[in-house]
């Protein structure tokens, strides 16, 4: 069975109240449910929260599933609504997406990641480094750049499923990735890809403390 096909039926059971099927479920997407949160809220405790209530909306409409599109896009856009319902609330940024008056397309590539098992420490160090730079570049782009170069560069999404989610034309979110790594690349000059793969990781423990969190808030449970 593939993913998909597997997704769907988590999610079926899910519907019957099964919150083992809703466990698997969380844990195999909650870095890109968080990493997209992050993206648009800037905040790891705001971005937790997002993801948070955004599983407990999915569970509660999980019957309401209907096919037409992956599990995984489903629950992106919850967590993107959930985002900038917060974003909203805090006050905190008046740029949401969709961003207007963007026209030109274009296009850059992404190198591969390092491969860290042939790394020596100070590689590894380094490496590290890079990243926590990338990780407040990235924060200081423009939340409709930053939230699109999340979605294709970091969960490489396809340019049609972050149209989708996002509710902007294809050709939007080539210009807007282009535009984010340029302004990356005029932050850092060089060894930006190298990183990119390792931004804002999700670490073991966050996403046991959100598996908890949406487990112990399930009713009936």
């Amino acid at each position: 069975m593939d993913q998909r096909s597997d997704d769907a039926a988590l999610l079926e059971r899910t519907a019957a109240n099964e919150t083992g099927a809703f466990e698997r479920l969380m844990r195999r997407h909650n870095s890109r449910l968080f990493r997209v949160a992050r993206a648009i809220l800037k905040e790891d405790a705001a971005a937790e929260d997002a993801v948070q209530e955004a599983y407990l909306e999915a569970f509660r409409h999980a019957g309401t599933f209907r096919g037409d599109a992956q599990v995984s896009t489903w629950l992106t856009r919850i967590v993107i609504n959930q985002s900038l319902m917060r974003l909203r609330r805090q006050k905190r940024d008046r740029v949401v997406v969709p961003f207007e008056g963007e026209g030109a397309d274009g296009s850059a590539g992404a190198g591969d990641p390092a491969d860290e098992r042939s790394e020596s420490p100070a590689a590894s160090t380094l490496r590290a480094e890079l990243r926590v730079l990338l990780e407040r570049r990235i924060d200081e782009l423009p939340a409709a750049f930053r939230t699109v170069f999340v979605m294709r560069d970091v969960e490489e999404m396809s340019v049609q499923e972050t149209a989708d989610l996002l509710g902007i034309p294809q050709a939007t979110v080539r210009t807007r990735l282009f535009r984010a790594r340029a302004l990356l690349r005029q932050a850092l000059a060089r060894d930006v890809d190298t990183a990119t793969v390792d931004v804002f990781a999700f670490a073991g423990e966050r996403c046991d403390r959100i598996v908890s969190a949406v487990l112990a808030g399930l009713p009936g449970v």
